[in-house]
């Protein structure tokens, strides 16, 4: 079936340009997009996970998780965030929790040794449940400034006591440091292991 170019049919009794391509002639439209740099399945437990040699090509970088760890008593756990190996003092991160029983803020300092980016499920939650996580670098390779985070995760572990409800959480961090974010590396707050079939996956988002 032939695809014509409405501005320049000249009605369906007159000459027509017939095209093989729904383009007619048009050049094709390349949005803005995600493009997949890594994948990371953990098929047994790991205590943490890391993408390295990261290109600077993109404008922002994304990473989109399912995650749980295996800190024992609560059904709830973190992880941190690292940039190119600096555990140094050279950090600071805010994060806002909530677990539909009240909501607690917290603030910390230029002074911390990594960024506390996400809430993810600890080994007390239901087997079947884990935290879905986006997290925003933002400039990532910008050297002319210091480079800001955004995280936000959440599950439900559909049980009413008070240390094992689901939870949201909204967190941002800053990496004091100008140099472009070569690599990322992903650690527990609380537990020790990321375990079986979390997963972390990065983008890179092309600038306009």
């Amino acid at each position: 079936m032939g695809v014509y170019k409405l501005s320049s049919a000249g009605g369906l009794a007159t000459p027509r340009t017939n095209y093989s391509s729904f383009l007619a002639g048009n050049p094709k439209f390349v949005p803005n997009s995600y493009e997949s740099i890594a994948t990371v399945t953990v098929s047994s437990s790991v205590t943490n996970v890391e993408f390295t040699s990261i290109s600077s090509s993109f404008k922002h970088l994304q990473i989109r998780s399912i995650t749980r760890t295996d800190r024992g008593t609560y059904s709830s756990d973190r992880f941190n965030i690292n940039f190119n190996s600096d555990t140094g003092s050279n950090y600071s991160y805010h994060t806002l929790d909530t677990n539909g029983g009240g909501t607690v803020g917290t603030g910390y300092g230029a002074s911390e040794a990594f960024i506390d980016i996400s809430m993810t499920t600890g080994s007390a939650a239901t087997g079947s449940i884990f935290t879905g996580t986006v997290i925003d670098i933002l400039d990532y390779a910008n050297t002319s400034k210091y480079k800001s985070v955004k995280g936000l995760s959440g599950f439900d572990n559909n049980t009413g006591a008070s240390n094992l409800q689901g939870y949201i959480s909204f967190s941002s961090g800053n990496w004091m440091n100008t140099n472009a974010i070569t690599s990322i590396k992903l650690t527990p707050r609380y537990g020790t292991n990321f375990v079986q079939y979390s997963q972390f996956a990065l983008y890179g988002i092309k600038g306009a």
